[in-house]
């Protein structure tokens, strides 16, 4: 069990716009309230609720989106406690099966769930049919939600046939995860940029140039990739933390260096207003 998280990050010098929001992060524990999940592929250290508060006061931001990760499986009660917890200033996003009924549903609706997550990353979870997904999209459709997806660039063309078949919104985490060494320019970015093109119910994610960079903390190799997705959707695209930064093994994100990220993939006032504000309102509280 690691902490992974900055226990001291730096006052970020960008100054977040009014009302933004931190819509990637994650809560783990306390695993004494709200054990790991007994088939999980990582065991990450505690990063309770009031942690991730304090963090989202200290670095300006106002809210916060809390997504469900895959050590915490498909009991969802460290983050729906969070979301109780956050006086509507944190919604939700889920992990849940088939077996999960309306009433269940319903309550986590009240909670302030609106999306569910699916998860394509082999190192982090076992396969599960697609249909199983089709089947829970469905449901989750007639509430409002939306879905949130998580792959790895190698394993994206594979995706896209089911990926077109989802009836609500998609956000895409993580930019799709990029092989950032190869470039903007590269065949398979410019396939995920063609695809958001031709759907226009697909969201994604300018976050985690801590995962994607192969340069290192200052993260120069993954700008231009959010940059350039910022500026053609700048629309359907949304910011977040990752705090508190599971499985990363190569350095420990500053989570002030990772707010300053911003102004360099979103230069304008307008285009800082949409990434952080209007676009994380609209999609989570409206």
């Amino acid at each position: 069990m690691v902490q992974t998280f900055h226990s001291n990050p730096s006052k970020p010098r960008f100054v977040a716009p009014k009302g933004a929001v931190d819509a990637h992060c994650h809560v783990f524990g306390p695993a004494d309230k709200f054990p790991y999940a007994p088939n999980r592929k990582y065991t990450p250290g505690d990063a309770p609720k009031e942690k991730l508060f304090a963090l989202r006061d200290f670095l300006g931001f106002e809210r916060n989106v809390i997504v469900q990760a895959s050590c915490h499986g498909q009991d969802n009660a460290a983050m729906i406690d969070a979301l109780k917890d956050s006086g509507e200033l944190a919604r939700g996003v889920a992990i849940i099966n088939l077996d999960i009924s309306d009433e269940e549903l319903k309550e986590m609706h009240e909670a302030g769930v609106r999306a569910v997550r699916f998860n394509f990353v082999k190192r982090l979870v076992d396969s599960t049919p697609k249909q199983v997904f089709l089947d829970i999209a469905e449901r989750i459709a007639k509430l409002g939600w939306h879905i949130v997806v998580y792959f790895e660039a190698p394993d994206f063309e594979e995706l896209i046939p089911f990926l077109k078949q989802l009836p609500t919104i998609v956000v895409v985490d993580h930019m799709g995860r990029p092989d950032v060494s190869k470039g903007v320019d590269h065949s398979d970015f410019q396939n995920f940029i063609r695809f958001m093109e031709e759907n226009e119910n697909i969201w994604t994610k300018v976050t985690c140039p801590e995962r994607l960079t192969v340069m290192g903390p200052d993260y120069s190799d993954v700008i231009p990739f959010g940059k350039l997705l910022v500026e053609k959707f700048p629309d359907r695209v949304l910011w977040g933390t990752d705090w508190p930064h599971p499985n990363m093994k190569s350095h420990t994100p500053d989570d002030g260096v990772l707010v300053d990220v911003i102004p360099r993939i979103a230069p304008t006032e307008q285009a800082q207003q949409k990434l952080l504000v209007d676009n994380p309102m609209r999609l989570y509280w409206s």
